[in-house]
């Protein structure tokens, strides 16, 4: 089972800002270091919180639009959204835990 939801310039909104819940969002790309480092602790959130948070990676080559509407400058971005709003976030490969005390917060 997927528990990552491909996020594109075209199905950012409905996917991330009119999402109901919290939705983690890995701004990434393949030749990213750091990137690959922080995929599996996302995709470990993601089927951990799985009903409670949605978790959407942009690749930010390949969906410019969106990472230049949030002024991601540098990548791995880890924004966390709510009612459609960024209400937190880190940049840079971080640890699972301090991801999760971010997250935390935002979850029901």
């Amino acid at each position: 089972m997927k528990y990552v939801v491909e996020g594109t310039d075209s199905n950012f909104d409905s996917e991330v800002l009119k999402s109901d819940l919290p939705v983690l969002v890995d701004f990434w790309a393949p030749w990213c270091g750091p990137c690959r480092m922080v995929g599996p602790v996302v995709e470990e959130l993601a089927e951990k919180y799985n009903g409670k948070v949605k978790v959407v990676k942009v690749n930010t080559d390949e969906n410019q639009e969106v990472s230049m509407r949030f002024g991601i400058r540098s990548i791995p971005t880890l924004g966390i959204f709510k009612d459609g709003e960024v209400v937190d976030g880190v940049v840079g490969a971080v640890a699972k835990q301090y991801l999760e005390s971010k997250l935390q917060p935002f979850i029901q």
